[in-house]
């Protein structure tokens, strides 16, 4: 199947009315498109640690299990970090998703075809490794059930989203690493405001 759908909209229909949502951008593509979204103090972009998105986010979850974590990744990282996905089922965060935005490319070095172009299954992957949940998403209709078990399902959960192969213009999150985290930490540890 070619795929039909566009990452700065799946990343945009994921990441609509967030709320208190912590999310970790994995490097390159999907950190521009966490930023295409809109720059949030609760996105902590991974500038240049290629294979660290789906960790940080386990650490993320495991340290705050009052809060969701979404990992936002692409394929070519999660290649590269599959040991990820079986030290997360093993740990078994309930608050954690990951999406892994597939374009069946190393994005970063020239569009040279990953696994996945050769058929590698990255959810069949995540189920065997025991993910509570994994799926493949495909076009836009799969994209609100998606959405909904991100922001209330339990997991770990774990989707594949076919995208185009593509390259939008930049939307750089800040480059500077220290402003980056001490902003995700502060707004992290703010304490939410208590409801009438």
């Amino acid at each position: 199947m070619t795929p039909t759908l566009h990452r700065r909209d799946v990343v945009a229909a994921l990441l609509v009315g967030r709320g208190d949502l912590l999310v970790v951008a994995g490097l390159g593509a999907p950190a521009w498109d966490c930023a295409a979204a809109g720059d949030h103090p609760l996105t902590f972009s991974l500038w240049g640690g290629m294979g660290l998105a789906v960790m940080t986010g386990l650490g993320l979850a495991c340290a705050r299990p009052d809060r969701r974590v979404l990992v936002v990744t692409g394929d070519g990282e999660m290649l590269m970090g599959l040991g990820a996905l079986a030290t997360v089922a093993v740990q078994k965060p309930e608050n954690l998703s990951v999406v892994v935005l597939d374009n069946e490319r190393y994005g970063e070095t020239g569009m040279q075809p990953t696994h996945t172009a050769h058929g590698v299954d990255l959810a069949g992957v995540a189920r065997a490794c025991g993910f509570a949940w994994a799926a493949t998403a495909e076009d836009s209709a799969d994209l609100p059930e998606l959405r909904r078990s991100i922001h209330e399902g339990v997991g770990p959960g774990f989707a594949a989203v076919k995208v185009i192969a593509e390259s939008p213009p930049l939307v750089l999150p800040p480059r500077d690493g220290v402003l980056l985290k001490e902003r995700f930490r502060a707004a992290l540890l703010r304490t939410p405001a208590a409801t009438p």
